[in-house]
């Protein structure tokens, strides 16, 4: 989750608890729940901090730090993002859990990395920036499909199953305006009439992309789960959303 608090909220579910660290955004408790081990861990806003902890489970899973050296046998890891969103379509009020099968990165984070191609969907990603009508200086976005075992595993019929698109800052990448004009005032209209394989643009948040696209790299299994707590279209907000985000971890934590 993006929220360091929240990992209290987790960790309260747990049977067991064995190993808690906190540092600036991240807070990590591990235990146990109904006999399986899980790390509830936090990675603060944004693909950035994803990047970070992405690598750094990777290493723990997948380097001898004795001989700084790459471990003969592959662990792969179940990750699933559980965090709060903004709907973008009048099918998905607040209050609805949201399934990400599809994630459009706007940050540009995997553009870094060797073998973007081998994972991306590039036929989604090309149909999206003719559909957006592209242009520099803007990155260029990648795509990725969730882990379908785990997302159909997780999701099930309690969540709503789209496209989100992953933005790289909370204001103008979301199309919000305060005192800075936006580049494409058109960009969230855009975003909401596109559809992809019978999936349209559910939500925006800023983290599933990274999580999916560097999972998919490192060769674990990952996807995002969101409630909508802001309806874009609707204006609707809901800042006490505490008992609905606790049902949708009991959900994912009962299906991990």
């Amino acid at each position: 989750m993006g929220d360091p608090d929240r990992v209290d909220i987790v960790a309260s579910y747990f049977d067991t608890r064995e190993y808690e660290v906190r540092n600036r955004e991240f807070h990590t408790i591990t235990g146990t729940y109904q006999g399986k081990r899980i790390t509830a861990l936090s990675t603060g806003i944004g693909c950035d901090n994803i990047d970070i902890v992405l690598t750094e489970l990777d290493a723990l899973s997948n380097i001898d730090f004795s001989t700084r050296q790459i471990k003969k046998k592959h662990k792969s890891l179940e990750i699933v993002r559980v965090g709060t969103c903004g709907g973008l379509q009048e099918s998905t009020p607040v209050g609805t859990f949201i399934a990400s099968a599809k994630s459009i990165g706007l940050d540009g984070l995997l553009n870094f990395y060797a073998d973007r191609d081998q994972v991306c969907n590039l036929t989604l990603e090309h149909e999206f920036l003719a559909h957006m009508a592209w242009e520099e200086p803007l990155c260029i976005p990648y795509a990725i499909d969730a882990d379908q075992t785990l997302l159909d595993r997780i999701s099930r019929k309690e969540m709503v199953k789209g496209i989100t698109v992953c933005c790289g800052g909370f204001y103008g990448p979301q199309g919000r305006q305060l005192r800075l004009s936006l580049a494409d005032p058109k960009q969230n209209a855009k975003v909401q009439s596109f559809s992809y394989d019978g999936l349209q643009v559910t939500n925006y948040e800023m983290e599933s992309s990274a999580i999916a696209g560097m999972a998919r790299l490192l060769g674990h299994k990952a996807v995002t789960c969101c409630l909508v707590i802001a309806g874009r279209r609707s204006g609707e907000a809901n800042t006490s959303y505490k008992n609905s985000i606790n049902t949708l971890i009991e959900l994912v934590l009962d299906r991990i």
